[in-house]
């Protein structure tokens, strides 16, 4: 995290357009709540259109690449569209009517083995009021009713009917009776009521017919209208995303969708694949068992796992209850349950994990925390299609900023930085946890760097450093300074990170070079000072803090990282610089010294420092270490006043390193110059500071 500094001088931010203003005093801009809530109703009420829309770009998606490949061979954008479209139209076609076709074989063979079931209940001797004895017999009356023709089941709705009317007749004559008893009037007859059907018209019975399947066929026509536009206009539809986006942000619309269009396509893809795979090994298993008509729960098992969570429930379940009903034995309805037990048990925690999780870009939580949603608001087609449109709005929250709430909860790299766990959990007391983070950090291996034994090496002290513990002290010392930290909290958090810096000298060190000379940075007696000195009889850089404990714990880190570059370091506290001590680091001109300051609140005392030792020390080379600065090192040089090339300033650890080693430093691996000690993996003193931890909150 970079902090601005407390005295930057500012340049004027550019003259905002109408297009911005507007936009910055949108109400939507301020409460984006409203714009969640808004985009929820239109999801809601305009279901009606925007599933076939949803279902359209999921089959644009899903076809895509079969078509660019068509045009890859020359053929024309519509030709390649209508062929891949009847393609497609066809295949689906000609499973629906296999599958049809041999689920009417399965329910016109049911009811011959209907007696198996009771058979199954007198063998296991399975109560009929229990639960599995209550599902057997609800088995055994769905078979009768599948065994009973139309003839038979009109027969028997007449005979009802009948039956009812004699009741009621004979229940009104009793009233009359009785109310002629009680008045001594004989009661009127009772009427009798015929109730005469009139046979419906051509017209009518059509349009009972085609009521049931006028709603589907419409979506589905909307749905190939749809899908066919899209496919032939889709630079179109590109172009006019852009243009609603505006220029000034064509680079990262045009990646976002890329990304998106990517990443849903390979997710259909890998999708279809892994459902067609899993339903041919499923029917082959049934094979084997001797399950009949294995093909037909192979399909349809396929098909269902289109859904998520429940599809592969009801295909499974649906064999395992024919195999109930068709075998007399348990053995084959068993194995068929073992089989796709322990085929979703392989699909669902190692194949579709590995194929999918680089693919949606979706957390676990939030794929199913939006399969609920959208289920809610669209039913069915919505949990089938959660998993595309939850990417689509995953990039929504990356390209607009008023949406980005959507990728911080829907997508799987929307995390804390190692800095900010870091901090936070030392918050919270919670040294150990925050140990962790710093030990995961260093476990992290460079891709880009090194040629270890994987291609990658290790991270150094130094990048922890510069990447999480100097940020972090950054963030509390900005907490501090506008007193929201408490003084417990920030005694903590300082001691700890000391204690950390001190614990990281297990990584040995393969340069060579003289043990540096730290004083106690509460203060020094001058004896300590005069020992250090003549330990050390040449003293090529001096660290000092330039104020506070903060700026202290960034001046040990400096000399700790110089140590094993292979420098003589001496750390000194600013009070420790007495005339004496000056006029002797003046009589060493290649004496360097270096000033740790952690900016903002330190560059006032920073800049004095400064000041004195160049009043001091003309000759010597000072160097002024703004940590986690955001400014230039042009610039911050201006403002320090420096003019002679040897001053400079550095804003990480890394830059100080090169700066003071040369061109050798900027050549030379930090791998080189560090090196985990085996002897040591964790902390030695985790457990000692873990005993008098606080209770975290």
């Amino acid at each position: 995290m970079h902090l601005p500094l407390r005295m930057q001088t500012r340049t004027p931010p550019p003259e905002r357009t109408k297009r911005q203003t507007l936009q910055e005093s949108s109400i939507f801009t301020r409460e984006p709540i409203l714009l969640l809530g808004l985009l929820l109703a239109v999801f809601y009420f305009a279901r009606p259109l925007l599933i076939p829309l949803a279902l359209a770009l999921t089959f644009s998606f899903l076809l895509a690449p079969l078509v660019s490949r068509l045009e890859a061979i020359r053929l024309r954008r519509t030709v390649s569209v209508l062929l891949v479209i009847f393609a497609a139209t066809a295949m689906v076609a000609g499973i629906v009517w296999l599958v049809a076709g041999q689920l009417l074989t399965v329910v016109n063979d049911l009811p011959s083995h209907a007696p198996n079931i009771r058979a199954k209940l007198d063998k296991t001797h399975v109560p009929a009021q229990s639960a599995l004895g209550q599902a057997l017999v609800s088995m055994e009356g769905l078979s009768h009713e599948f065994s009973s023709n139309p003839e038979q089941q009109d027969a028997q709705q007449r005979s009802l009917t009948n039956t009812a009317t004699a009741r009621a007749r004979s229940a009104a004559g009793r009233e009359a009776a009785r109310k002629a008893a009680s008045t001594g009037h004989a009661a009127d007859p009772p009427v009798p009521v015929v109730i005469v059907q009139t046979p419906a018209s051509e017209s009518a019975y059509l349009g009972q017919v085609l009521r049931p399947v006028a709603g589907p066929l419409g979506t589905a026509g909307m749905v190939l209208i749809f899908t066919i536009y899209m496919l032939i206009k889709r630079e179109d539809l590109r172009n006019r995303l852009l243009l609603l986006a505006g220029m000034g942000r064509l680079n990262l619309v045009s990646h976002a969708l890329d990304d998106a269009a990517a990443r849903i396509s390979r997710y259909l893809i890998a999708n279809v694949a892994v459902n067609t795979g899993f339903g041919i090994v499923f029917a082959g298993g049934l094979y084997a068992i001797g399950v009949p008509y294995a093909f037909l729960w192979g399909a349809l098992l396929a098909l269902l796992r289109t859904v998520p969570y429940i599809g592969p429930l009801v295909g499974g379940s649906l064999p395992a209850i024919f195999a109930l009903i068709y075998f007399p034995t348990w053995w084959q309805s068993l194995c068929t349950i073992a089989l796709i037990g322990l085929l979703e048990i392989l699909v669902s925690n190692f194949l579709e994990p590995w194929l999918y999780g680089a693919h949606t870009g979706i957390s676990e939580l939030a794929l199913v925390a939006m399969a609920i949603v959208w289920t809610l608001l669209w039913g069915w087609p919505g949990l089938a299609l959660s998993t595309p449109l939850t990417v689509c709005l995953i990039v929504i929250g990356r390209t607009m900023p008023q949406m980005s709430f959507l990728h911080i909860l829907l997508g799987d790299d929307a995390e804390l930085a190692p800095e900010a766990r870091f901090y936070e959990r030392m918050l919270a007391f919670d040294n150990v946890e925050a140990h962790n983070v710093a030990e995961r950090f260093l476990a992290q291996r460079n891709p880009g760097r090194g040629a270890g034994s994987n291609g990658a090496e290790q991270r150094t002290p130094l990048e922890l450093y510069d990447t999480v513990l100097l940020p972090a002290i950054a963030l509390a010392e900005n907490d501090r300074h506008k007193g929201v930290l408490r003084e417990d909290r920030a005694s903590f958090f300082m001691q700890s990170v000391a204690e950390l810096v001190s614990e990281l000298t297990t990584y040995s060190i393969k340069t060579p070079g003289a043990a540096a000379s730290a004083l106690p940075l509460s203060g020094a007696a001058d004896a300590s000072l005069a020992q250090a000195l003549r330990e050390q009889s040449c003293c090529p850089v001096v660290c000092i803090p330039a104020s506070d404990q903060a700026d202290e714990i960034a001046a040990t880190m400096l000399a700790q990282i110089l140590e094993a570059a292979g420098h003589k370091t001496l750390l000194l506290p600013s009070s420790a610089l007495t005339p004496e001590l000056l006029a002797r680091f003046a009589s060493e001109p290649q004496t360097s010294l270096f000033i740790s300051a952690l900016p903002p609140f330190a560059f006032a005392d920073a800049q004095a420092l400064y000041q004195r030792l160049r009043a001091a020390l003309p000759k010597n080379p000072i160097l002024v270490g703004m940590w986690c600065s955001q400014g230039e090192a042009d610039l911050l040089r201006s403002r320090f006043g420096m003019i002679r090339e040897r001053d400079t300033v550095a804003t990480t650890l890394d830059a100080a390193l090169h700066v003071l080693h040369g061109q050798e430093g900027k050549n030379r691996r930090l791998e080189d110059i560090y090196a985990r000690s085996p002897t040591q993996t964790r902390p030695a003193s985790r457990e000692r500071v873990a005993q008098r931890t606080p209770r975290g909150e």
